[in-house]
């Protein structure tokens, strides 16, 4: 699930070999760890949005907006190249994995311009075509997300000739995208519960360091306080919705 340097791969390759002789579990979780969170998050995709699709956009009454579409194809996409280029690391299908790599930063960087175009077309489509009030707020989620998920994909870009740092930041930034099925969920999504579920999940993967590394990495370190940080914050612009940020969304939103 990484991007272009070979040396990641070989780490994996070595991972593969020390796990020879540990546990049964150890070798699983070494061997499989992000490979089958990939496939959680696909099926987190299709069961979250499979409640939701169907009204809101292939028979929605009212068209949405074109760059919906190109949105929910992007974000599939993300999903669907990780799972490709975790393939290809468990295969050794080094020149194809590397070959795609640029192409995911692309991809990737392009879902930032998206997604933060997306929030204030959809969030104009809902004020002006659906006329639901108060909806500008909630644009603090999408921003945060698209923050986080951008600086996460920028600083794995800039670290990825170090495997540790690399892999675990990709598996941040995808971490951070699932909001958006998970608050498909109305419990979830009412009582706020969709960071929380993010935060689960970024949570395996220091389960996972502490099963094969017996340590946590750098990166969940530094990154999860963060991450709470800026959700709590955005939650808070939300619900609350303080002057200084109506000010802001109003003018961002027209």
């Amino acid at each position: 699930m990484h991007f272009v340097n070979a040396t990641d791969v070989e780490s994996v390759v070595a991972t593969q070999r020390r796990a020879g002789t540990a546990s049964p579990l150890k070798q699983f979780v070494s061997r499989y760890f992000y490979f089958c969170m990939l496939l959680v998050f696909a099926g987190l995709v299709v069961w979250g949005f499979s409640r939701t699709v169907n009204g809101n956009l292939f028979h929605a009454a009212l068209p949405r907006p074109l760059l919906l579409w190109i949105h929910g194809a992007a974000f599939s996409g993300w999903v669907l190249f990780f799972i490709a280029q975790s393939t290809l690391v468990r295969t050794h299908n080094v020149r194809v994995h590397r070959s795609l790599g640029w192409f995911g930063a692309a991809l990737g960087a392009g879902m930032v311009m998206l997604g933060f175009t997306i929030a204030v077309v959809m969030t104009r489509f809902d004020m002006y075509q659906l006329h639901q009030p108060g909806v500008d707020a909630f644009l603090s989620i999408p921003f945060y997300d698209m923050i986080f998920f951008g600086a996460s994909l920028a600083l794995a870009i800039y670290w990825r000739t170090k495997p540790d740092f690399h892999r675990r930041l990709l598996f941040l930034a995808t971490c951070s995208l699932m909001d958006a099925p998970v608050g498909r969920f109305d419990f979830v999504f009412n009582h706020n519960l969709f960071y929380l579920c993010l935060d689960l999940l970024m949570g395996l993967g220091i389960v996972r360091d502490l099963i094969v590394e017996r340590r946590v990495n750098k990166v969940y370190v530094y990154a999860l306080p963060i991450a709470i940080v800026g959700q709590n914050l955005a939650i808070y612009m939300w619900r609350v919705d303080p002057a200084w940020w109506r000010g802001i969304t109003h003018a961002i939103v027209g």
